[in-house]
């Protein structure tokens, strides 16, 4: 063979190397920026199962609030009717209310749930929606754990070389971590006096 033959076939054959890197980085690339927009999909995903559990949660809080409303409506009422009693017997009658309806607002929550089915399956429904949310939650953290490790190893596969070389010719781009806010870090103060 000829010397420029040799050398032709040599330059072919890094050039097809070349080629051959280029479209292995190329794909490489391409499969991690798929699979972290695919985490972030599931972080959607997630949290909008979240949002969907809020309505029924405050529906639940509102039907509480209902039978609660209903045992502090009968008092009112029964004291109304006590103090506007003219004659012994509608005294009599709006002290047995007012009695039994003191009765109800004096029991435990426990009591008053097994008073009202309908308070107890509530509360129930409340537990339950709870731990749904609380299922959730801990969803989403291993959701957001799973998107920022394929999004940093997309984001080194990026920043290294030769790859960083492809990303920047075909304009592959970081992508961002979910990170927690430091205010988010602090837990909300419950206050019942105000």
């Amino acid at each position: 063979m000829k010397k420029g033959t040799i050398i032709l076939i040599a330059v072919g054959a890094v050039v097809l190397l070349l080629v051959i890197s280029v479209f292995g980085s190329y794909n490489s690339l391409v499969s991690l920026q798929e699979d972290a927009k695919n985490k972030e999909a599931d972080i959607s995903v997630m949290l909008q199962r979240r949002a969907d559990l809020i309505p029924n949660l405050v529906s639940t809080v509102k039907e509480a609030e209902k039978h609660e409303e209903n045992i502090f409506s009968a008092v009112l009422a029964a004291r109304e009717k006590l103090a506007n009693a003219s004659t012994t017997e509608e005294m009599l009658q709006a002290d047995e209310e007012l009695t039994a309806s003191l009765k109800q607002l004096q029991t435990s929550v426990l009591a008053i749930a097994e008073a009202y089915p309908d308070l107890k399956l509530s509360t129930e429904t409340f537990q339950g929606l709870m731990d749904e949310l609380a299922g959730s939650e801990n969803r989403i953290s291993v959701a957001r754990e799973n998107y920022n490790k394929a999004a940093t190893q997309y984001n080194k596969k990026i920043r290294t070389f030769p790859s960083m070389i492809i990303a920047r010719m075909f304009g592959f781009e970081q992508v961002s971590l979910f990170e927690t806010a430091a205010q988010n870090g602090t837990a909300p103060q419950v206050d019942f006096n105000s």
